[in-house]
């Protein structure tokens, strides 16, 4: 274990923290409850934006960009909305600073300068982008619209955590509108599908598919669905989300369209999204006391050369194999990079690309050539293997795949260890308290019981899931009957 990184039986929490920080994803900001992406933490989140980018294209979606300042009244026009998000918001009064005449060097607002209209720093988008596809639609012929943006958004967090939970964040949200109900459905649920396999596929991460209930809906939705994934302390992490929001929205902004028949009906609409928590859903999922452990699909570096030498004639020797790796995997497209500065050992780079979680890393000596052979060693087991140099870039192309599927298969092990089903109160909270996980229990379907078991416990149901086999049972609290069990946990 790393001296620096707490381990995760001591502090869960602190671990967390250290790999974030010592992991160079991250950075704590001048601006409370903020954070500095880092370049290598910008690295991940590019692939990962890439990687969404082209499979929102891939089904139909194009992206657009609509402005970070909502007009209040615009907010206020969607009630459920502005309801959901009004303890959140951060707003803007006035344009313009001023010297402070009774403090010199020191700026005060200019209360000359107060907007007409207060501006909320968007805390999601539904309103201003409903007012405007008010223009945009006039009959069927305009539809489906279906847009996405890649923007950040504002949430006034009082307890913040990198990544996971923080006042600005970086976020794709997509905004559909449908002729009809049946469209709009189709379209929450492709998108559902799209979360999942964009994390199962690339991040290695398992998820449960399943609709929220109606006290976890988003603001404004008629139908919210989710993914939920399950983290190595035994949390849920709510990783993605796509909702049905019905009419709501365009009876709010009054957007109708003409159809075939040349009737007047209320546009149906969608919305979905994921964010930078998927990086903190990342580094939980995966990670070890010695650092990160990212899944090569996404890893910002996937290999890792670190020559060893005693002097620049054992270099030179050194350089020309690696230059002819170095060009292998580049037309392999495999993002590597050959480190051999010379201001650090390279006991200290093994350490340092370890827990930066760069999923091979290959060691290349004088001894190495001659025996025309080359050192690998994956960052997931930590098993270190010799290969032969001929087929080097082969050898490092099939052991990625195969770390990114050893990555989800080790991942799906743990969630489906812990699902437990739960009968009756005393063994919910037995379960909750010593092995945490999913708790697959009946539930008799009311708020009221929903608030009290979070209220006792501080398990929330995460989800009802897709597909949810039906059997009769008795609520774990009330003993009322139920036709099917949900999954309840602690989360994020």
């Amino acid at each position: 274990m790393s001296k620096e990184i707490t381990s995760r039986q001591v502090d869960y929490s602190q671990w967390y923290n250290d790999l974030i920080i010592k992991g160079e994803l991250a950075d704590y900001s001048a601006v409370r409850g903020c954070m500095v992406i880092k370049p290598y933490g910008f690295g991940l989140w590019e692939n990962m934006r890439d990687a969404l980018d082209k499979m929102f294209k891939d089904t139909g979606h194009v992206n657009a960009y609509f402005p970070l300042f909502v007009p209040k009244s615009l907010f206020e026009a969607e009630e459920k909305n502005a309801e959901g998000f009004a303890k959140e918001c951060a707003i803007v009064t006035h344009y313009r600073l001023k010297n402070d005449p009774e403090n010199k060097g020191k700026l005060i607002v200019d209360p000359e300068a107060k907007l007409e209209e207060e501006l909320v720093v968007r805390p999601t988008s539904e309103a201003i982008i409903w007012n405007t596809y008010k223009g945009w639609i006039q009959s069927y012929r305009d539809l489906p619209i279906l847009v996405n943006q890649w923007a950040n958004v504002v949430r006034w967090e009082m307890r913040t955590r990198l990544f996971l939970r923080t006042a600005e964040f970086l976020w794709q949200e997509g905004h559909t509108a449908h002729a009809t109900k049946e469209e709009a459905l189709e379209e929450t649920l492709k998108m559902l599908d799209v979360y999942a396999e964009f994390a199962e596929k690339y991040m290695a991460v398992p998820v449960i598919k399943g609709v929220k209930t109606a006290s976890e809906r988003f603001a404004g939705a008629e139908d919210t669905y989710c993914i939920e994934a399950l983290m190595q302390d035994g949390k849920a992490l709510q990783a993605g989300t796509s909702h049905f929001l019905g009419q709501n929205f365009a009876k709010a902004f009054d957007v109708k369209y003409s159809d075939k028949n040349n009737q007047l009906d209320y546009v149906w609409a969608t919305s979905w999204g994921v964010s930078t928590r998927l990086i903190g859903a990342l580094v939980m999922a995966h990670s070890d006391d010695d650092g990160l452990i990212l899944p090569p699909k996404i890893a910002p570096l996937q290999v890792v050369i670190v020559p060893i030498y005693k002097n620049e004639e054992q270099k030179s020797l050194i350089d020309a194999k690696v230059n002819h790796i170095l060009h292998g995997l580049k037309t392999k497209n495999i993002r590597v990079k050959y480190d051999d500065s010379d201001n650090n050992r390279p006991g200290w780079k093994f350490a340092e690309y370890e827990k930066k979680g760069v999923p091979v890393r290959l060691a290349l000596g004088v001894r190495d050539l001659e025996n025309n052979v080359i050192e690998i060693a994956r960052r997931d087991t930590k098993e270190k293997q010799t290969y032969s140099l001929d087929n080097a870039v082969a050898t490092i192309e099939a052991l990625l795949e195969n770390i990114q599927q050893h990555m989800f298969d080790k991942a799906l092990a743990f969630r489906e260890q812990n699902i437990s089903n739960a009968d009756n109160w005393d063994e919910f909270v037995r379960l909750l308290d010593e092995k945490a996980g999913f708790i697959a229990a009946h539930w008799d379907g009311t708020a009221e019981t929903e608030e009290k078991i979070k209220e006792l416990t501080k398990a929330t149901i995460r989800c009802i899931p897709l597909n949810n086999p039906q059997e009769d049972g008795k609520c774990v609290l009330t003993g009322n009957p139920s036709k099917e069990r949900v999954l309840f946990a602690r989360a994020y």
